[in-house]
């Protein structure tokens, strides 16, 4: 790049909002939406499949998962979106964003499909294929991570820009609470068709064979929200910024800016922009790049892992959380329909309450107040509130006070979406060069899966009672929730702590931010070979 930013990128950094801003968050968002549906569906089914797969004659209790099968089942889809956002995260910086952007959501689409018509009616069949399938519907979430977010960071104007991108990570909370109310449909329409007892009064009788349909149709169901934005998204056009740092191809970036954003820029004034200045051709992961972006990459990591830790902790196992107070009640006093019904309206509840909230909260505040304070205020927030729930833990336990745990408990998700969830995704997106974005993006994302897989598998053993008599069947005695909170509130002070290496990207345009532009900033503002429309 030359010494003057190329003035399709300062028309990208000034342009007004306009319509196809609203249509590019939309088309992004739904592959959030869905990306939330599909990994949060599978708690508010796993009681299900431990009852209609794994029944014991003449337990007291309703069959519950094995704990390697349970690991297996919440965090497969997890490896497959660490996989996803680091392969696809690399092919978007080699490709580009919109040859891969379609081949994403057809992946979620298809597999979403296929975790639905798991075979067979033997556990470890259907286990085994459910499994499959998660792990590839993971890969493809994983590639929506890195590709969204770059995609809407590269089209957006610097003053909107964080706004832009933490709106597409939004529509996460629609997601999750999606889940959970189109699992208290389903589950209320097969309760009213299909009576059955309760576990306690007939343990056989208590999961009708219909059952089986219900986690099913859940899990499909995703597939519908991903399959409707394909089509857009296969008639976006490559980012500009893409077309003109990475592709080199300013007139195609100014020709593609033109018709998307009504803005006019004449090619010819700007083909002899781009020349290859070696001072700024450093590979990734170089000494150079080390230097100029490491501790921001360090950064990033990091509390996104750390983050994802907590969060997912937390979102993953609510339902026994919620058992463990009193919100749920015991198993054997439901039959199996029944308690997905359960689970589902306090997962819905939660997201109603706090998690949308604190998205929105993120997309109004993010520009005014800047993505460092948020990070910042969040970390600070959930550590509090995980110590307040920890440290008097009995006191919350007693039924009068039950309410009150909620409400703690549903603050700490706020803070979590007003905050550091919300924030780690969007300024990966901002403070890296555009040759590689994506995949810093991509690397960034996938320690936060890292983070979730430990709060996914970890948390199904830290959790259990100490008490080996009062632990589920299969699990050694962990340390308790008591403590579990405990260790979740350590963590999330840690994530303070870290904060400090993330630099703050609000108001100053993506190439200021990667240092693209850096010797001649000032010609940003200069610039007047630029028409608004």
């Amino acid at each position: 790049m030359a010494d003057n930013q190329l003035q399709v990128l300062n028309a990208l950094d000034v342009a007004k909002t306009q319509w196809y801003h609203f249509t590019a968050i939309v088309i992004a968002g739904m592959g959030f939406f869905t990306d939330a549906y599909d990994l949060f569906c599978i708690s508010l089914v796993t009681k299900l499949l431990g009852r209609i797969y794994y029944h014991v004659p003449g337990s007291h209790k309703p069959g519950t998962l094995p704990p390697n099968v349970a690991a297996a089942t919440n965090g497969v889809a997890f490896c497959g979106t660490l996989a996803g956002q680091l392969f696809f995260g690399w092919l978007g910086d080699k490709l580009g964003r919109k040859k891969v952007y379609g081949m994403t959501l057809m992946i979620m689409v298809l597999c979403s499909i296929a975790s639905g018509l798991s075979f067979g009616d033997k556990p470890k069949t259907v286990m085994a294929t459910l499994c499959f399938f998660r792990f590839w519907l993971g890969f493809g979430i994983g590639g929506d991570y890195p590709l969204s977010a770059t995609i809407m960071s590269e089209y957006a104007n610097k003053k909107t820009r964080g706004a832009f991108i933490s709106a597409v990570f939004a529509m996460q909370g629609f997601g999750i609470m999606a889940g959970g109310i189109f699992a208290i449909i389903i589950s209320s329409v097969f309760d009213a068709k299909f009576p059955a007892p309760a576990y306690a009064d007939d343990a056989l009788g208590s999961t009708v064979p219909q059952a089986d349909f219900v986690w099913r149709i859940i899990l499909m169901f995703g597939a519908i929200p991903a399959s409707m934005t394909y089509y857009s998204r296969s008639k976006m056009p490559e980012t500009a910024r893409y077309t003109a740092l990475v592709a080199k191809n300013a007139q195609q970036a100014a020709s593609d800016m033109s018709r998307v954003l009504q803005v006019e820029i004449e090619p010819e004034q700007i083909l002899e922009e781009i020349s290859t200045d070696k001072s700024k051709s450093f590979s990734l992961f170089s000494k150079q790049f080390m230097k100029r972006h490491g501790l921001h990459l360090l950064g990033t990591t990091s509390t996104w892992f750390l983050l994802d830790i907590a969060f997912y902790s937390q979102n993953l196992f609510q339902k026994d959380i919620f058992s463990a107070i009193g919100w749920i009640p015991p198993a054997q006093t439901m039959n199996a329909v029944q308690e997905v019904f359960k689970i589902a309206r306090a997962q819905t509840l939660i997201a109603l309450c706090s998690t949308v909230p604190g998205y929105w909260f993120t997309v109004v505040f993010i520009d005014v107040i800047g993505r460092f304070a948020i990070q910042l205020m969040g970390f600070f927030f959930m550590t509090v509130f995980m110590f307040a729930l920890a440290i008097p833990y009995t006191h919350w336990t007693h039924k009068d006070n039950r309410i009150g745990f909620v409400i703690m408990y549903s603050l700490t998700f706020f803070f979590a979406n007003f905050g550091p969830n919300a924030t780690t995704f969007v300024v990966p997106a901002e403070i890296f060069p555009a040759r590689f974005r994506s995949t810093c993006h991509g690397i960034s994302a996938a320690s936060g899966k890292l983070g979730a897989m430990v709060g996914a598998f970890g948390f199904l053993y830290l959790a259990q009672s100490p008490d080996k008599n009062k632990t589920d069947a299969g699990y050694h005695p962990g340390i308790g929730v008591r403590n579990s909170l405990l260790v979740l509130g350590v963590i999330n002070f840690l994530g303070i702590l870290f904060t400090f290496l993330v630099p703050e990207s609000k108001g100053k345009s993506l190439e200021e931010m990667s240092g693209e532009n850096e010797s001649n900033e000032q010609n940003n503002n200069d610039s007047r070979t630029v028409e608004m429309v």
